[in-house]
């Protein structure tokens, strides 16, 4: 085998890189799991200062959350359309579902700007803290997956739909739907729960 071709991807079985991505999956979710911990902990302890009640806007949560629900469901219209052969298809997906996440990073920075901007910042409360830190970490994967997106979309137009891409598009979308997943943990038991 050339090495060309053990660069591409090739020199692999696809169970061995599916399995070590798995393998990364299932880290992620210790962290985020580890942070839900914390954020159980400290996220009663307000400090004298205010709680959810006070700082967060559902319907605002609730847009952004619906961001990136639906970009989960684009990209996999996107990967149905590369089953089918479908490039273009692909392309104008992964544009879209792209627009969406980034939508949500801008609706999620625009939060924890206007919150620190109140004085409410992580060092305000433990809540505080461990909320910026649950949330700020999905928000910086979130971002780091907007950026493989975009490379994958320069990979599309430059080599095509083959071998290596399509297993890399498989990837990122296991990686995608994680955080959506993720995400709706977070609404649900940040953000529903306490509110309520």
């Amino acid at each position: 085998m050339s090495n060309e071709a053990y660069a591409e991807g090739e020199g692999q079985g696809p169970d061995v890189k599916a399995f070590g991505f798995w393998i990364y999956l299932m880290s992620d979710l210790v962290v985020f799991s580890v942070l839900f911990a914390t954020f159980a902990v400290l996220g009663r302890n307000y400090a004298g200062g205010p709680g959810p009640k006070e700082l967060f806007d559902l319907p605002y949560v609730f847009i952004e959350t619906l961001l990136l629900l639906l970009s989960s469901v684009v990209y996999g219209i996107g990967m149905v359309a590369m089953q089918g052969g479908k490039t273009r298809a692909v392309l104008w997906t992964l544009g879209l579902t792209f627009f969406l996440g980034l939508g949500f990073v801008g609706m999620e920075f625009h939060e924890f700007r206007r919150l620190i901007m109140e004085g409410n910042g992580p060092d305000r409360s433990a809540f505080l803290s461990s909320f910026f830190t649950l949330v700020g970490t999905h928000g910086l994967h979130v971002s780091s997956g907007l950026l493989w997106m975009a490379v994958m979309i320069v990979q599309l137009f430059k080599k095509g739909p083959n071998s290596a891409v399509r297993s890399r598009l498989m990837r990122l979308g296991m990686f995608w739907h994680f955080l959506d997943i993720v995400w709706v943990g977070v609404f649900t038991y940040v953000y529903l729960v306490g509110l309520s």
